[in-house]
């Protein structure tokens, strides 16, 4: 071992120059000669120097900006759901259930007649103002069924806001204070933003106004299950309730994104923390200011991911992609020419790598726009023209499945429909499956669903069935099943 290291000098200058410590200077030279270390030991200066951001100077000028906002609102409770929340007690603390049964003794009607009511109910978030003259961007959660809304400045002036709108599928909120010559907060974007980038959140955890953290982008574009028009950027920021609507900030003091969501168990921060692209948040806002709504588009089809067994199943050279496994009949996709069982890889040039993808490129884009889609069917590149229509009219719905296949023959056991059957299901073509056993069962497929179609050649006999098995040269198959109303595909391993 070099003998220069085992200083704590050198060992600081070491660790410092492999990048696991940042700036290294004065202070950090006489804190390692405060513990011993030798006043005439050799030093070299590392070639390179790793410093970490300081965000006091975007902090003091950009804190101004960022608002507390305080709601107050009703929700309609049973008797005795309100007598607990009068008593301020948890519907999960077990105390609940002590006067829940109190009530009961006391309110002679008995529960089926309890009568609901108002609980009045509190809530805060955070905000910042993007207009001098008094508007302000939140998420829509922060400000739902509100009846008053304040917003309080870092000056501790405190307004009374107006909602001007709130589009719930990007969770995003403008309210609108009577102030004047207000600070502002610049406007990045999300194109510039890298993933590994510091930044940072100011906002109200738990209440505590103007409270700062910081972290790094953890990555771009994901997509959550419970909102799917939003291609989130993921950080470390810690972020607690309190947070939501506040701004996310790089180091040039822009904000690149509204801290809206985290991931965890507790109920507090656990390292997973999801903001709204800024992007995403003034194009809604502008729309907002201007007719008081936000639209979105509409494609009118249900999809699903694509793995690596509906990869080969297709005969894809990579699972990327928004399998389509249902269309609204007369709907935007339906008019295109989209069939189930094509896989969208394109909008407009922009590639679709996740299905969550393509619901958030869609909902971006104004109702009517003529969009181009490049589809995958059977094993060909197509491209398609789309009106989209309005997000408004029908929610767009993105099918799942998760459920894992192995290997070994299909296992199905098949007859063919009776014409009651088909009129029931809706459906014109299409097989029973009676039984499911080995590779189809485990893949999920269940006895009482229909077979629609297999690797997008229909289902109209068993004996069809047999021949497209036989003759694939993949490991998997893909079924499209019907189950009750829903379709979906099932990829299933038969080698």
């Amino acid at each position: 071992m070099n003998s220069r290291l085992t200083s704590p000098r050198a060992l600081v200058i070491a660790l410092a120059s492999a990048g696991v410590i940042g700036a290294v200077g004065a202070g950090a030279y006489t804190s390692a000669r405060a513990v011993g270390a030798p006043t005439n030991a050799a030093v070299t200066a590392p070639a390179a120097m790793v410093t970490l951001p300081d965000f006091s100077t975007i902090t003091t000028r950009d804190g101004p900006a960022v608002v507390n906002i305080s709601v107050t609102g009703t929700m309609k409770a049973s008797d005795d759901e309100a007598a607990a929340e009068v008593q301020g007690v948890d519907p999960e603390d077990p105390m609940f259930q002590f006067f829940r049964r109190f009530q009961g003794q006391m309110n002679p009607r008995g529960k089926q007649q309890q009568q609901e009511r108002d609980v009045p109910v509190r809530a805060q978030g955070s905000g910042f103002i993007v207009d001098a003259n008094g508007i302000i961007i939140t998420n829509a959660h922060v400000v739902k069924d509100a009846k008053e809304v304040t917003v309080k400045l870092t000056d501790r002036r405190e307004f009374r806001a107006k909602v001007l709108g709130a589009d719930a599928k990007t969770d995003i909120a403008v309210l609108k204070i009577d102030a004047k010559n207000l600070p502002t907060l610049a406007l990045g974007n999300t194109k510039d933003l890298k993933v590994g980038e510091w930044v940072l959140a100011i906002g109200s955890p738990f209440g505590f106004e103007n409270t700062v953290t910081a972290g790094v982008v953890s990555a771009k574009g994901r997509s959550l299950p419970d909102d799917s028009y939003v291609p989130f950027i993921q950080t470390d920021v810690a972020v607690n309730p309190g947070n939501s609507g506040g701004p996310l900030i790089n180091t040039r003091g822009e904000v690149v994104g509204i801290n809206s969501q985290i991931y965890s168990r507790s109920g507090g921060y656990q390292g997973l923390s999801f903001a709204i692209p800024i992007d995403v948040a003034i194009q809604v806002k502008d729309q907002i200011v201007a007719t008081g709504k936000a639209t979105h588009g509409r494609l009118g089809v249900a999809v699903q991911e694509v793995n690596q067994a509906f990869a080969e199943s297709f005969k894809l050279d990579k699972p990327e992609g928004a399998l389509v496994s249902n269309i609204e009949k007369g709907g935007p996709g339906d008019k295109a020419g989209l069939k189930a069982g094509d896989v969208i890889r394109k909008v407009d040039g922009q590639a679709i790598v996740s299905s969550g993808d393509l619901p958030a490129v869609i909902g971006q884009q104004a109702p009517g726009k003529k969009v181009t889609l490049e589809v995958w069917r059977q094993g060909e590149r197509q491209e398609l023209q789309a009106k989209l229509g309005d997000a408004s009219d029908k929610p767009a719905q993105v099918a799942k499945a998760d459920a894992a296949a192995s290997q070994g023959k299909l296992g199905l056991a098949l007859r063919p429909l009776q014409p009651q059957e088909k009129r029931e299901a809706s459906v014109e073509i299409g097989l029973l499956i009676e039984d499911a056993a080995g590779p189809s069962a485990q893949a999920g497929v269940q006895a009482g669903d229909v077979l629609l179609a297999i690797n997008g050649t229909p289902a109209q006999s068993v004996e069809q069935v047999r021949e497209v098995v036989a003759k694939a040269t993949n490991k998997s198959v893909a079924l499209l099943i019907q189950r009750g109303e829903d379709k979906i595909f099932v990829p299933v391993r038969i080698g």
